[in-house]
């Protein structure tokens, strides 16, 4: 199987999805390591914690895997399970919000990657990578999702949102605007390590929702 899903990488997203509905179930694996680091930016900007994120990834996957007949293709594969994911994150936030108080502002964790810089440069940036997820963090949702989309993502806001295009310029406008005041114009070239899901949370996340979906 692993050369199976080896031997399949070069295939396009509607490719790998005719191939599921046609049994080969697990090339689904293929979809979720593709799709990890994009769909946690995404459910991370909206929901506050790590853990809950992660939760609502698996979640859009296995919602993404019981309607993909239902997948149309008159929009990018990327896009329909993006939106899914925003979906599920927008719903498990409001039921949380029935029940419960705004949560404490969680403490972060360094993030820095392995690159040729010295210890000492590598932790200036993580530093910097993470006051700027902070000050993201801080971010009214309504700024910080389309925010994280066009910035981050480089995805269009308002086909993911399901907003106007003008609502969007305006909302990643002033999501700027309030992001400069302290941080964004000093490291808005950091911003592609905002958020990082690294290998093993990967593994994790594509191990349990292999499991619950031939289950």
């Amino acid at each position: 199987m692993e050369t199976q899903i080896a031997g399949s990488q070069q295939l396009s997203d509607e490719e790998i999805v005719a191939r599921v509905l046609d049994g080969e179930s697990a090339l689904y694996e293929l979809i979720m390591r593709r799709y990890n680091q994009r769909l946690y930016r995404v459910a991370r900007s909206i929901v506050a914690e790590d853990g809950e994120a992660e939760d609502i990834m698996q979640d859009a996957y296995v919602r993404a895997y019981q309607h993909l007949r239902q997948y149309a293709g008159e929009a990018k594969f990327s896009t329909w399970l993006t939106k899914i994911a925003v979906y599920e994150a927008l719903a498990r936030k409001k039921r949380r919000s029935r029940t419960e108080e705004l949560e404490a502002m969680p403490d972060w964790e360094s993030r820095i990657q392995e690159d040729k810089h010295t210890p000492e440069q590598n932790a200036f940036t993580g530093e910097l990578r993470g006051a700027l997820e902070s000050a993201m963090q801080q971010l009214p949702e309504s700024y910080r999702a389309p925010f994280v989309l066009r910035e981050v993502e480089g995805m269009s806001p308002a086909e993911s949102l399901g907003i106007t295009e003008a609502n969007a310029k305006v909302r990643v406008h002033r999501a700027k605007a309030l992001l400069r005041k302290s941080l964004y114009s000093s490291v808005g070239g950091s911003l592609s390590g905002c958020f990082e899901f690294h290998l093993s949370r990967c593994d994790r996340v594509v191990g349990t929702v292999m499991l619950r979906i031939t289950a």
